[in-house]
């Protein structure tokens, strides 16, 4: 018989053929799954479904599991494999135990992890990839070498890397050839000794005989060249492995190193430009620098961008600093402005169970739900009604413009705004009491006087009116419809809110999205908004439409997702807002849009071609220690300031809010109990003299500084600030104000 060039080089370096029971077995693979179950990716690599315990709630969740190296990793998709791993089980360390009906347990630094196959054929393939993927890597681990005495390698040699992959790759071919000759000769063995069992003659049988010799002769070589391409093969992946892993060990050390020098870098900006803001000096140098922007050929608060050649006008954005745009430029007395406080005491770490609470609560109310302060922040819904204002420099900015359209982006930008400080504030504000106020006099730095009433109990409702010096006045009524579900509360505010330029009369009226807290019962509690807001500006009949999109574990989109398109009177679309409502909006001028196609129930989608987006809201950073001061911002740290010359009805002199935010929160709880019984006796009182006077009109409770009117606009009846609060402060005559604390 003959032998092909590269079997004679394997047979003259066999002497004999005993070299073969002195040989060790090949490493066994991983098993081929069938189309049921996961399928190989590479000689050590096994990918497929399974589905994994999760909770109590959801039970068993399909999840997409990953094996390679030794490690057992799982995704929610396929597609997440590129960016995000959920978990990853090391099988070294792992035991495994095969349950029932499909099931199977690992246990891995004292967690079990319960997973369960489709099939028990998918479960026994899955069972013997793990049995064998941790003998290998255990295997690996008795033969590495522990001195640990070289150096990191900072940067392995490339060309040694390209050879050493070159020649396993060579090795990879040679063990294939070998495979497939193996194979070959085997069946040829195998149907030579069917055949000598079939002779009848001695002449056959010494033919034959001499045919089945050669035969196993050539399928012994090619056994001990598949043996010493396996050893070959291990020699060379073994030699180099350590230089690797060595390698990905400093690297993971620098990137580590890396990510921890650029959180310190944030900090360290945070604090900068929080201390910018905070120091009196810097206010006036701003103030200098403002007045100065005539005479300056280059402004480095003014934020540029490219329009495309021959394109038309587009939206100019001015990127202003938090405390320049808030400054008035023509205030000499910047310096003796009021210095206002930029912490509250550290919220006490007291644990209680919400679950034990609110599990009689289902589908109740959340405003009839007796709760103890440890749920609340101590701010009152007034408070966070007036905390919209905390970017109303886009309202001074959109007083200014002059387009109709460009002010619609930065009204849309101020609605969305709203909810940036709601990302962390899981905590419930207080109830405020019928008739309890809140003022805000920021005229000396916003240049703004807010004014809020609560004009309902039952259901809750509050008035509010801000009257700016920069050019627009705001208001709104607010009536909030919250239930508790079990697993999430929902916070639906019903309601408009109604701004109006001085100078151009333009009326806009927008409502709110629905708040939703969720994980209740159990994990930890997070907030999402979502739903869609209309703002309509009455004059022009120009609109912009927002859609808040809620969060889902499936969506690939961006969190907090908000999107939106600003059209004039006849529909056409000018521009497209984006953005996050926890972060930033950005607005884009459309220079072309086209039909697309692709839409859903048979509607075509509308492709748009835009400039460049410009920045039209950027969130505030956080105060230094934010989380343990109820993550409030620099607005809200000031709100429940103490303040003379407030009426006696101001949230601020509210006894339970006061001790909550000094720490004292038993005391707060007795006093929130006496208020809450208190106002129940008041309603009790007002109820039986309506029932006295049911043949007389009797009007019940009616707010001191509101009054119910209809708008012009919308032809909706609404509370309207009617006057008097400011004037009644100014001569500190709070005679007709109730005694409600």
């Amino acid at each position: 018989f003959s032998l092909s060039p590269s079997l004679a080089r394997f047979f003259f370096a066999v002497k004999d053929a005993r070299v073969l029971g002195q040989m060790s077995e090949p490493v066994k693979s991983l098993p081929s799954p069938t189309s049921s179950g996961g399928h190989p990716a590479g000689s050590d690599t096994y990918k497929g479904w399974l589905y994994k315990w999760t909770n109590y709630l959801k039970g068993y969740q399909r999840r997409w599991f990953v094996l390679s190296n030794g490690l057992l990793s799982y995704y929610r998709t396929q597609a997440e494999m590129a960016h995000t791993c959920r978990g990853t089980i090391t099988l070294a360390t792992a035991h495994i135990e095969v349950g029932d009906t499909c099931h199977l347990v690992l246990t891995s630094g004292g967690r079990n992890y319960h997973l369960k196959a489709t099939s028990d054929g998918e479960s026994q393939r899955w069972v013997s990839a793990l049995q064998q993927a941790k003998a290998n890597t255990t295997h690996m681990m008795h033969q590495s070498d522990d001195s640990g005495d070289e150096a990191p390698v900072p940067q392995p040699d490339r060309a040694l890397t390209q050879g050493a992959l070159k020649t396993l790759a060579s090795k990879l071919d040679d063990l294939s050839t070998c495979n497939e000759l193996i194979g070959k000769h085997g069946t040829a063995l195998q149907r030579s000794l069917s055949e000598l069992e079939d002779l009848r003659t001695a002449t056959d049988g010494t033919d034959k005989l001499k045919t089945v010799n050669e035969r196993a002769t050539l399928f012994r070589i090619t056994s001990n060249a598949m043996i010493n391409a396996c050893r070959d093969f291990l020699d060379v992946a073994e030699t180099h492995s350590r230089k690797w892993q060595r390698a990905l060990q400093y690297e993971r050390e620098q990137r580590h190193h890396l990510e921890e020098t650029i959180e310190q870098l944030a900090k360290q900006h945070n604090s900068l430009e929080r201390a910018w803001r905070e120091a009196p000096s810097t206010h006036s140098d701003g103030g200098e620098r403002r007045r100065e922007g005539d005479a300056s050929d280059e402004n480095e608060d003014t934020e540029f961008f490219d329009a495309m050649e021959d394109s038309p006008a587009f939206i100019t954005v001015t990127a202003t600093d938090h405390t320049q745009h808030r400054s008035d430029p023509g205030s000499d007395n910047m310096q003796r402005r009021r210095v206002r406080r930029s912490r509250i005491p550290d919220k006490p770490n007291y644990s209680l169970n919400l679950w034990s609470i609110m599990k009689n609560c289902i589908g109740k109310e959340l405003s009839k739900i007796p709760m103890p302060v440890n749920f609340n922040e101590p701010l009152s819904m007034l408070q966070r009604l007036t905390e919209d204002l905390e970017y109303s420099d886009l309202l001074d900015r959109a007083a200014r413009c002059e387009s109709s359209l460009e002010q619609m982006c930065l009204v849309a930008a101020f609605s969305v705004s709203s909810y940036s400080t709601t990302i962390h504030r899981t905590a419930k504000p207080f109830n405020p009491l019928l008739g309890e106020t809140y003022e805000l006099d920021r005229l000396d730095d916003f240049g703004y006087r807010s004014i809020c009433e609560q004009v309902s109990h039952h259901p809750p409702a509050a008035a509010h009116h801000v009257m700016s010096q920069r050019g627009w006045t705001l208001w709104q009524e607010i009536t909030i419809d919250s239930k508790f579900r079990g697993k999430y509360i929902s916070v639906m505010p019903l309601g408009c809110i109604h701004l109006q330029f001085h100078s151009s009369g333009n009326h806009y009226v927008w409502g709110k999205v629905t708040s939703t807290v969720h994980n209740i019962i159990v994990g930890k509690l997070w907030i999402d908004q979502s739903g869609d807001i209309e703002i309509v500006n009455h004059r022009t009949k120009d609109t912009c439409h927002l859609k808040f999109v809620p969060y889902s574990y499936f969506s690939r989109d961006l969190p907090r997702k908000v999107t939106g398109v600003v059209a004039d009177s006849e529909g056409t679309a000018h521009h497209i807002l984006s953005g996050t409502w926890d972060e930033k909006m950005e607005s884009a001028k459309i220079v072309e849009s086209s039909r697309g196609c692709g839409g859903s129930e048979g509607k075509q989608k509308t492709v748009y071609q835009t400039l460049q987006p410009k920045l039209l809201w950027k969130k505030y950073p956080l105060p230094e220690n934010a989380e343990n001061m109820h993550f409030f911002s620099s607005l809200a740290l000031t709100l429940n300031e103490p303040e003379e010359g407030v009426a006696p009805t101001d949230s601020r002199l509210r006894p339970d809010q006061r001790l909550m935010e000094s720490g004292l929160w038993d005391e707060a709880n007795a006093h929130k109990q006496r208020l809450e019984e208190r106002q129940r006796l008041e309603r009790r009182k007002r109820e039986a003299q309506a029932t006295q006077a049911l043949e007389e009109d009797f009007e019940g409770f009616q707010p001191l500084w509101f009054e119910r009117r209809t708008d012009d606009s919308t032809g909706e009846s609404t509370y309207v600030y009617r006057g008097g609060y400011w004037e009644s402060k100014d001569r500190q005559d709070w005679s007709q104000c109730p005694d409600i604390f």
